[in-house]
């Protein structure tokens, strides 16, 4: 039987020990799960196994965070990824039947570079733990985070940031800068680009809206990550974290509402477009 909606998950991490793929297969499987639609998911693994959908074979792609320097390498998998973000971008511009994209952190930089809406570049200090997001107007009307009270709450894990946006560029792609980072009234920086509407069909966030609390309480539970996290930010800001972690209004709620509506909106429109023999 063909399956009504054809999932692909592309794996940043390039190997790299990590929650968020976890996360993200959890909450497809969950998808699957409940869902009433036919649903496949598969995996693939860009960036250490070079593996790379054909976007015509699938119908939504979830792309994960991954460490390192967004900014292009001399690796294969970067213009293989390039590719992947344009012919999306193509084939949504022509196509009534669309593709749904949906990119995480090292996912959303590389997509900001991309397309050129945004700089790109190293923060002063690693940024980590649980954060406020404040949404923008735009971001108040948004699908995704509509539900999600002002400001909401996500994993920040990041070494590089999206600032001084090109207005120009986004309002001539049609594109909305849907987030911002937290205000630190303190602190004469920029606010960084937190999630942008790319298009109808492809969002983007810089935190990671698929984090739960038991695997992220996991990590700091590990006395590595612990010892280098207060060593990093200080007891407080490592007391704060777990605290904020089990929080109902927290990153529990952004899990629950953001990725989860993603797929069913995406699912919607796929099987309302899909011509039955």
């Amino acid at each position: 039987m063909k399956n009504d909606v054809r999932i692909a998950l592309l794996d940043m991490n390039n190997n790299h020990p990590n929650q968020g793929m976890r996360n993200i297969k959890e909450l497809s499987k969950a998808f699957q799960e409940q869902s009433e639609y036919e649903v496949s998911v598969e995996l693939f693994d860009v960036r250490y196994k070079n593996e790379m959908p054909n976007i015509e074979d699938f119908d939504i792609f979830i792309s994960s965070g991954g460490p390192g320097n967004p900014h292009r390498e001399g690796y294969e998998w970067e213009q293989k990824f390039a590719d992947f973000l344009t012919q999306i971008w193509e084939h949504n511009k022509t196509n009534e039947q669309k593709k749904y994209l949906f990119l995480v952190c090292h996912s959303f930089q590389l997509a900001v570079i991309h397309f050129g809406i945004a700089n790109v570049c190293k923060r002063k200090s690693y940024s980590f733990g649980v954060m406020p997001i404040h949404k923008t107007e735009d971001g108040e009307k948004d699908f995704l985070l509509k539900n999600l009270p002002e400001p909401f709450y996500a994993v920040d894990s990041r070494a590089y940031q999206c600032i001084e946006p090109n207005d120009d560029k986004i309002n001539a792609l049609g594109m909305k800068i849907v987030a911002l980072e937290k205000i630190r009234p303190t602190i004469h920086l920029e606010r960084a680009m937190m999630a942008v509407r790319f298009s109808d069909e492809i969002f983007g966030t810089q935190f990671h809206p698929e984090a739960d609390p038991l695997g992220f309480i996991k990590n700091l539970e590990d006395e590595k990550n612990k010892e280098a996290m207060i060593e990093t930010f200080g007891m407080e800001k490592y007391l704060e974290t777990i605290d904020r972690m089990d929080d109902d209004d927290k990153i529990v709620l952004t899990r629950a509402q953001i990725i989860p509506r993603f797929l069913q909106l995406a699912s919607e429109q796929i099987t309302k477009n899909l011509v039955f023999g």
